[in-house]
């Protein structure tokens, strides 16, 4: 029975590779807990406030810089000749990590200014940091968006598995040389990134399609297909996972970085749940591009086969997996955690119908669903966090997907009366 359970998904690429996909991003989230249990044992909340808070930032400032080049990867890469796919790709890496740096740097210098529990970007030490974080996150995300195009999981799952393992090695390096502050979490999380992603270029991307280099000839040619992703992928990108983002960011520029902490964690142990849509979002995209024929259905059951027992799990003991990190933590987050448990089920409807309309060409719909959900997080989190603390992010989530689930739901409903 399991033989003939395992040889349907292999056979299956939709299934094999969002297995892939979420088996990338269990690697990390499993290796990463590991990574930031150290870290919170080692170093006291204040400086793992501000790490965590400054990854936050250059997250969010990789997610709104990249310019959706990674979905314009999975859009185009697939039947590419050499010539075409090289300069796709170098294109896409160079435009996406240039625009990631210019972004880092203007926020290193305009947010201390607005946001006094930011301070410790200001000056050359911080912005540094931040951007090397920042276009080390641009980098990676991109180039396991040229897997997910080849519909090759595998290679980015080998390539994530080094770099997650790199951060574990490179933290426990840099503590033993006694360096107990936020700058050697930040750096023990970013220098694998780096590493990672110049061996992927420079090695990997070759052995995926073998006969291509990367190289900066003919970019200018890129430069419509970019402005076209931009306007149409990277709109839909940005307010579908822009909330995602920016609540670390919010939460530390309300409640400072010591309550971020407690947030992040709690979001890092629900983040196995809202791995699970996204990476079958991506696969079915990715099918549809490459001509195969995967219906809507197949892909809302292979996540809904995913999400049941991990949220169980986290329902029933995710205070005590918090209180493997310290007992504050579990008594700061568990509320927390379970609701953003709660919040997987309208996460997933969204996802699976953005990705279903992208694949449609219908990108100014994916745009109106995406925005009501992060503008309803995103407001929702500025008003209830000075009162509720991080809950109130965590009631923010869900009620943003709530509504980004219920407008799915409209819409569905008036297409099937428009068509009778």
């Amino acid at each position: 029975m399991l033989i003939v359970a395992t040889r349907r998904v292999l056979n299956d690429s939709l299934a094999r590779n969002s297995l892939l996909i979420m088996a990338t991003t269990v690697a990390n989230g499993g290796l990463g807990y590991l990574y930031w249990m150290l870290a919170a044992r080692a170093l006291p909340q204040p400086q793992i406030g501000t790490a965590t808070a400054l990854i936050s930032a250059a997250t969010a400032i990789s997610m709104a810089a990249n310019l959706g080049a990674g979905h314009m990867f999975i859009q185009r890469l697939p039947g590419s000749a050499p010539d075409a796919w090289s300069r796709i790709v170098s294109g896409g890496l160079a435009a996406g990590c240039a625009a990631t740096a210019a972004l880092a740097a203007a926020g290193a210098v305009l947010v201390p200014m607005v946001a006094v529990n930011f301070g410790f970007l200001a000056g050359p030490v911080g912005a540094t940091a931040l951007i090397c974080a920042a276009v080390a996150v641009t980098a990676t995300t991109l180039l396991d968006n040229v897997y997910v195009a080849h519909r090759a999981g595998h290679g980015m799952f080998v390539r994530n598995l080094l770099l997650a393992g790199g951060k574990i090695l490179a933290l426990i390096a840099i503590l033993a040389t006694g360096a107990q502050s936020a700058g050697a979490v930040v750096l023990s999380w970013t220098l694998p990134i780096l590493l990672v992603s110049v061996a992927t270029m420079t090695a990997g991307l070759s052995r995926l399609r073998p006969g291509v280099r990367l190289r900066l000839a003919g970019l200018a040619g890129e430069l419509p297909h970019l402005r076209a992703a931009l306007t149409g992928h990277h709109l839909i990108n940005l307010t579908q996972a822009g909330p995602a983002a920016l609540l670390p960011v919010l939460v530390t520029a309300v409640l400072g970085p010591g309550a971020n902490a407690h947030f992040y964690l709690a979001w890092m142990t629900a983040s196995m749940l809202f791995m699970v849509s996204p990476a079958v979002s991506s696969a079915l995209y990715a099918e549809r591009t490459n001509a195969a024929r995967v219906g809507l259905r197949r892909a809302a059951l292979v996540v809904l086969s995913m999400v049941g027992g991990p949220a169980a799990l986290l329902l029933i003991a995710g205070d005590r997996i918090l209180g493997l990190f310290s007992a504050g933590y579990a008594a700061e987050g568990g509320l927390l955690l379970q609701i953003l448990v709660l919040a997987a089920l309208p996460d997933a409807v969204t996802n699976l119908a953005v990705a279903h309309w992208r694949s449609r060409g219908e990108f100014r719909l994916c745009r109106r669903v995406n925005a009501v959900r992060a503008a309803s997080c995103l407001c929702l989190a500025w008003l209830l966090l000075p009162g509720a603390g991080v809950t109130g992010a965590g009631v923010a989530w869900l009620a943003g997907q709530t509504a980004g689930a219920l407008l799915v739901g409209a819409v569905v409903l008036s297409s099937r009366k428009e068509s009778r």
